[in-house]
């Protein structure tokens, strides 16, 4: 998303501040819980032999001798002293217990570095499953604050007795530097964290890698990636901003490297090494370089839920005006195995509900400067236009058709991004193109950056904006309020799904009770 703070850097009197050195930053990280299996990921301060540590026992099981021990990769530096694990064996229904030990490498004498957590392994029956999500972490000028909390949504969600979070992307603002001082809209002043990698944009491995690391100094976000479970999808922030091929680095003279290919490689290693994602796939390389052939994945959970993490970014082609009147490698969007797959996937299905995690809405307006020919560029699948579909809608409306032919039901769409939230209705009555099933969109955000919009809906698949609430002043930053998470909660009984929008405090703005078909 093109969006930029209105934020002042203040002129610093007498001695700068200091850049707060991450080298030393370390945690663990839970993710894809899914059918007896699960991820351990930790970074380390320093080079390390690693072993896991796991028991349904409790957390006297631990030290039993029934526990099961497993011994991670080594920490090292090749991969910033990142590593991960894969539980395998876990039992349904049960408390799991981990325990993360390190023992240094070289011949010094390291304090002893152990972690431990306990998280919900996916149930076999229907039971009570709630998660939440959002986006969009350290952007537009306003990172970590500690006068200001901190980044205090963390400690929100956490405290809401979560089976897992789907962060929807822009984990970090690569493309993002950070000033020590900002004054916002308001001339309030935002103070920074600030570490050497936020000083610029992000081009080698060590900037993107630092990026990441910033994210550790927050003691919420240490608390809670350790008691969270989470599955992780990337956005565009973590390579640079709107990134496309049709992206031209050649003007922005912040940027040495011109290669956006090499950069948004670079910057998928560094996402996949400090995420607690699933490595096989990575090895495929996909468009324009980026090594995530296996980004997009089903996470199943039980009985009542299936999530489907789409990937908005590698398989995209060029934006553009996004107005074509046929589908090609212009308009792609997802791209054609992509979709194929997710096809392929909700047809097979048999969870009660089928919850489509994307990064961007997909009927709300998003453009992204304009042409050679002054035409507006879109960002998204929408394209301004209310007609039939064109451009990246033909995609969309493929898929959308699909759905309807093989009467898959129950799909909801989970969606950030655009930094406000809202909930939105796709209703084939109102719509120019009628051939698909009705269903709901929501979307979350952001989790600490500058808030937005909202943006025009466009009505090609009758989007009904049912709520909205966004800032009133485009950039507004923390201190405004304007920043929003999602919870979703199924009841096993009656099988309903409930959405909630929600706010930095945790008071609910929206509620949205969605029956079971």
């Amino acid at each position: 998303m093109r969006a930029r703070g209105q934020v002042t850097p203040r002129t610093q009197a007498g001695p700068l501040p200091v850049l707060v050195d991450d080298s030393q930053v370390s945690g663990i990280q839970i993710g894809e819980v899914s059918e007896g299996t699960a991820i351990i990921w930790a970074r380390l301060p320093y080079a390390a032999n690693v072993e896991v540590t796991w028991s349904a026992e409790g957390v006297a099981g631990l030290a039993s001798a029934g526990a099961h021990r497993i011994k991670a990769p080594q920490a090292l530096d090749v991969t910033d002293f990142t590593t991960r694990v894969r539980l395998s064996g876990l039992p349904s229904d049960a408390q799991i217990h981990v325990r993360v030990e390190a023992r240094g490498l070289e011949a010094v004498n390291h304090q002893p570095w152990v972690r431990q957590s306990v998280f919900r392994s996916m149930p076999k029956s229907a039971r009570t499953v709630r998660f939440a999500w959002s986006a969009d972490v350290n952007g537009q000028g306003f990172g970590i604050n500690p006068e200001a909390g901190g980044l205090r949504m963390f400690e929100t969600m956490r405290q809401r007795d979560l089976d897992f979070f789907v962060h929807l992307g822009d984990t970090v603002y690569a493309d993002h530097p950070l000033q020590h001082r900002v004054d916002d809209e308001r001339g309030r002043t935002w103070n920074n964290i600030v570490t050497p990698a936020k000083t610029r944009v992000a081009e080698s491995i060590d900037d993107y890698r630092g990026n990441y690391r910033y994210n550790w100094l927050d003691p919420h976000f240490v608390r809670f990636c350790e008691q969270v479970p989470q599955v992780i999808m990337w956005d565009d922030h973590e390579v640079v901003n709107n990134w496309s091929p049709s992206l031209d680095l050649m003007r922005d003279k912040r940027y040495k490297t011109k290669d956006l290919p090499m950069l948004a490689a670079t910057a998928a290693r560094a996402f996949r090494e400090y995420s607690p994602v699933p490595l096989e796939g990575f090895e495929h390389e996909g468009p324009a370089g980026v090594e995530s052939g296996l980004l997009y994945r089903r996470i199943q959970y039980g009985p009542l839920l299936d999530v489907f993490l789409i990937d908005m970014q590698t398989h995209r082609g060029p934006n553009s005006h996004n107005l074509q009147t046929e589908g090609g490698p212009d308009t792609a969007f997802l791209g054609a195995a992509q979709v194929e797959w997710l096809q392929r996937e909700l047809a097979a299905s048999k969870a009660q509900w089928k919850v489509i995690a994307a990064g961007m809405p997909i009927g709300t307006n998003v453009s992204d400067g304009h042409d050679a020919e002054g035409r507006v560029k879109w960002q998204g699948v929408a394209n301004g236009d209310d007609g039939e579909p064109k451009g990246r809608e033909i995609e969309l409306a493929g898929l959308l058709s699909f759905i309807k032919a093989n009467a898959i039901h129950n799909i909801v769409w989970l969606c950030a991004d655009v930094h406000y939230t809202a909930a939105h209705y796709f209703n084939p009555e109102l719509a120019a193109y009628k051939d698909f099933l009705p269903f709901w969109e929501f979307i979350s955000g952001p989790i600490n950056s500058g808030s937005y919009g909202p943006f025009n809906p466009d009505a090609t698949f009758g989007n009904q904006v049912k709520y909205s609430r966004a800032s009133p002043v485009r950039g507004a930053s923390p201190f405004a309020g304007y920043q929003f998470f999602g919870e979703v909660e199924i009841d096993p009984q009656s099988r309903a799904m409930t959405v909630r929008l929600c706010d930095i405090e945790g008071a609910v703005l929206h509620t949205e009770v969605i029956a079971a078909r």
